[in-house]
């Protein structure tokens, strides 16, 4: 199968495989890079072609005309979730961390509190820091395994002083696909304390089987006064490098406010990036993508069959993305102990669950996005690594 392919990225200035010894020490040679949250896989046969073609041209000229790109995103909406997209409402921005704060920067001001359900991606509290605004953390409820929404306990933490509220749908590193019901609550939360939500729905297309994403415009379309939605085709289809992404706001006040901090920061897209989204949000896009979410759940079901035999050790069921998030807390040894012994025994690259904020602090996040081999390689290694508590 395609996803099978070696290809060796070592040496090639990727960002999971020649910096894991530096972070990790774990060395490229004979360890495992499972932390950065992009694929080992190359992505669809369009997406290469799109890139050669403009290659061959040799011309690197501004892009211009973006009607074709335009049309495949509304038609991806449209076609994979129901979700009718007015163009005018699409701004493109340098990836969704980028987008992120963006919407931070229009719509908050320095000392805001923005709302984080914890624990969840890395990156939004890293920019809501760096940006002088406060990081309030509402802390996720793990309920056997599961994360849960807890609305009463968050609602008893606003103080007032919030102004957004981040959403990451689905959930990075819990792999929950909300349902419509948390969805709805997450929207009436929002209305509560007057918040805008930014809903981060990048994951939106990395589905399992028996699941199905609902994008939040679709659940709660009142809010949509309050609401702006992020996309990007870059994990979907492992093209993390071009550095695109998708803000969509369909109200006119607050797509004025983000236009105009747009216009004030100089944004504008690269060439490169826009016809690889335009080859990747096609039909042959589609079937890849499909493809995709059938190997995965393969990698899925062998990695946390591993995980469970292990003492102490249990994996979340991932309902949504490749990002496997693994509770220590059961064998009793600190986070030092058992982080160390992932990466000096077991030679394998996790990132470190602290880093997601409260309630991440027994746990590793794993990157199951490779080839199948290397899935079972790092299973033995984990089981040979904790082979004590056997």
């Amino acid at each position: 199968m395609t996803f099978d392919r070696i290809i060796d990225r070592c040496g090639t200035h990727s960002n999971k495989w020649d910096m894991m010894e530096a972070i990790y020490g774990v060395r490229p040679d004979d360890g495992i890079a499972m932390w950065v949250a992009d694929m080992d896989f190359a992505p669809p046969a369009c997406v290469q072609a799109a890139v050669e073609k403009l290659a061959a041209h040799g011309v690197y000229g501004y892009f211009g005309d973006d009607r074709a790109y335009m049309e495949a995103i509304t038609w991806w909406m449209k076609a994979r979730h129901g979700w009718a997209v007015d163009p005018k409402s699409i701004f493109t921005t340098h990836g969704l961390v980028n987008g992120t704060a963006m919407c931070v920067d229009a719509f908050t001001k320095p000392g805001d509190g923005v709302v984080l359900m914890t624990p969840v991606y890395h990156a939004f509290a890293r920019v809501i820091k760096a940006a002088g605004r406060q990081v309030v953390e509402c802390r996720l409820k793990n309920a056997a395994g599961r994360y849960e929404m807890d609305f009463d306990a968050w609602d008893a933490q606003m103080t007032g002083g919030e102004r957004m509220l981040i959403l990451c749908s689905p959930h990075n590193p819990g792999g929950r696909v909300w349902t419509a019901a948390e969805l709805r609550g997450v929207a009436d939360f929002a209305k509560r304390h007057d918040l805008i939500l930014v809903s981060d729905e990048i994951h939106h297309d990395l589905v399992y089987p028996g699941q199905k994403h609902l994008v939040m415009a679709n659940a709660a379309p009142d809010i949509a006064d309050r609401l702006v939605m992020m996309t990007a085709t870059t994990k979907t289809f492992n093209i993390a490098g071009c550095y695109l992404g998708n803000v969509i706001i369909s109200d006119e006040v607050l797509r004025k406010r983000f236009a105009h901090r747009m216009m004030a920061m100089g944004i504008s897209p690269n060439s490169f990036g826009m016809h690889m989204a335009t080859a990747a949000y096609s039909p042959e896009g589609a079937a890849w993508a499909d493809e995709l979410m059938v190997y995965l759940d393969g990698n899925r079901m062998i990695f946390d069959e591993g995980i469970a035999k292990i003492p102490g050790l249990s994996s979340m069921r991932l309902e949504a993305t490749y990002l496997a998030w693994v509770d220590f807390s059961g064998t009793g040894m600190t986070a030092a102990e058992f982080t160390r012994r992932v990466a000096r025994d077991a030679r394998i690259a996790a990132s470190h669950g602290v880093t997601f904020g409260a309630g991440g602090e027994s746990f590793l996040r794993f990157n199951i996005a490779t080839r199948r081999a290397l899935v079972v390689e790092a299973v033995a290694r984990l089981q040979k690594a904790f082979g004590d508590l056997q």
